[in-house]
């Protein structure tokens, strides 16, 4: 589904990517570990195009099977591609509520234009409606039916974090780009979060790419591992091929362990 090859960005005088190559098949669940600074969240922005690319290639496989140019595609477009993302610090519209910050992630499939949604036309209701029942369906599914008419100020971080997974979902993606989505969290919602990610990627047939900083969260739920360090990838494989390797040893904990 996604093909990255000599991936290279530059801010200055720093590298943050430095030639990063990796595929991803569709349906597996791959993890993007690396200390902090190590450029995971740079890929996730070159990706959605929020960053542009100094060099290197990313080929998207869209639904229809058209290998797509990703680095060519402008950043609102991305969306409609099947791609969607979380994020590292929230985005969500603190003001709205629940149920509409899950609602805006399902604009790509609306088809309102401004003219129609102004006049609030009959077709314009009934799509509103249609959205409305599916936003609700997600907000079911991850148990947040009750929180569903309050706004996102003043709920807890762990419910926050299900909130933007929902809106990431409402897009009906096929690759879906999970930035530190148990960061913060405690055990249980960890547990809890892994059963749901698990579930949602064989029941709605999607691809995951999750960068995370909690290695028994990635290792007990990914099928493969690439570990970067200052924006080189320095390995690749399966978890306990990881967790072994020496290089990625010395990255996180030192060269004296």
């Amino acid at each position: 589904m996604l093909d990255v090859h000599d991936l290279t960005v530059r801010f200055g005088g720093i590298t943050a990517l430095g030639g990063v190559g990796f595929a991803v098949r569709s349906g597996e669940m791959v993890g993007l570990i690396g200390p902090n600074g190590a450029g995971k969240t740079t890929l996730f922005n070159c990706l959605t195009r929020r960053y542009n690319a100094d060099g290197g290639t990313v080929t998207y496989e869209d639904g229809a099977q058209n290998k797509r140019d990703l680095l060519a595609v402008p950043p609102h477009a991305i969306a409609g591609l099947g791609i969607a993302r979380t994020f590292q610090n929230l985005g969500l519209f603190r003001l709205m509520s629940v149920r509409d910050n899950v609602m805006v992630g399902a604009h790509p499939h609306g088809r309102a234009g401004f003219l129609g949604a102004s006049l609030r036309l009959p077709s314009v209701r009934g799509e509103e409606r249609r959205l409305r029942g599916e936003a609700d369906e997600l907000l079911k599914r991850l148990d947040l039916a009750g929180v569903a008419d309050h706004p996102a100020a003043g709920l807890p971080f762990g419910i926050l974090k299900r909130v933007e997974l929902a809106r990431a979902l409402a897009a009906k993606p096929r690759l879906l780009l999970l930035d530190e989505p148990v960061n913060g969290l405690s055990h249980g919602e960890i547990d809890e979060f892994a059963g749901w990610l698990q579930s949602i990627r064989d029941d709605f047939d999607v691809t995951v790419i999750v960068v995370e900083h909690h290695m028994g969260f990635v290792m007990g739920t990914c099928d493969r591992v690439i570990c970067l360090d200052f924006g080189k990838k320095i390995a690749e494989g399966s978890p306990e091929e990881v967790q072994r390797d020496p290089a990625v040893i010395e990255a996180y904990l030192g060269t004296a362990a």
